[in-house]
């Protein structure tokens, strides 16, 4: 496998909730800065996107009737506090961490740049990007595609559920097949939703490889690294 030395990595905000029903598990939002600490510590350059629907999803919102800018800007929120979570345990693990937010609160973390982030990052730094993109309307994994690219990443990790892609929903369908890999165009064509339709697009525009692999695993973000973790790669 190609040697990346900048990736981004993007998990969900479900996957910090462990096997809590609600807000953060400790244990989960340890493991994944032990993970993402073991990659800096072997010389790659992390960043890292987090979702917030273990608090508010904004598409939840908007079911329930909430005007939907306002209810994406919720959800924007939810990824501020799940990035100050990360930021707290990898500093508590030793791991020099920055939080970056794509709205400006300059009381709780910095404002997002794509130069100040890459400077970070070139410092040994974990920039953790917060606030999606900033704008309404655009998910999580869109936020992540623009940041990798921004960040001239070479690789975006999609830490999910499941160890990668497969032809139905393991959960439901028992003949479910795991897919190793797959191009941009079959995500689309066989609607296999690992991202949304902009992120892919975005990905494919700009050729950024992604690796979907299992979160929940631990030691799975390295493995991934060096081609022996069970995942899939869309490119």
């Amino acid at each position: 496998m190609e040697k990346h030395t900048r990736v981004l990595l993007k998990i969900s905000g479900e996957a910090l909730m462990g096997s809590h029903t609600y807000g953060l598990d400790a244990q989960m939002v340890s493991q994944v800065a032990d993970d993402i600490y073991a990659l800096v510590q072997s010389g790659c350059q992390v960043a890292l996107v987090v979702g917030g629907g273990n608090i508010f999803r904004g598409m939840r919102g908007a079911e329930m009737g909430l005007e939907r800018t306002t209810s994406d800007h919720m959800g924007m929120l939810a990824t501020v506090i799940n990035g100050l979570a990360m930021h707290a345990m990898l500093t508590q693990k030793g791991c020099r961490s920055r939080v970056l937010s794509a709205v400006p609160m300059p009381n709780f973390c910095e404002s997002f740049t794509s130069h100040r982030a890459r400077e970070y990052l070139d410092s040994g730094e974990v920039v953790i990007c917060a606030a999606g993109s900033g704008n309404p309307y655009f998910t999580t994994d869109t936020a992540a595609v623009l940041r990798a690219v921004e960040l001239t990443c070479t690789l975006l990790l999609k830490g999910t559920k499941f160890d990668g892609i497969y032809t139905a929903d393991p959960a439901k369908d028992v003949t479910a097949e795991h897919l190793s890999s797959v191009s941009y165009a079959d995500v689309v064509s066989k609607k296999l939703h690992v991202m949304d339709m902009t992120a892919i697009t975005l990905a494919q525009e700009n050729a950024l490889p992604i690796a979907v692999f299992s979160i929940y695993k631990k030691g799975q973000l390295g493995k991934v690294m060096n081609g022996t973790a069970v995942c899939t790669y869309v490119s």
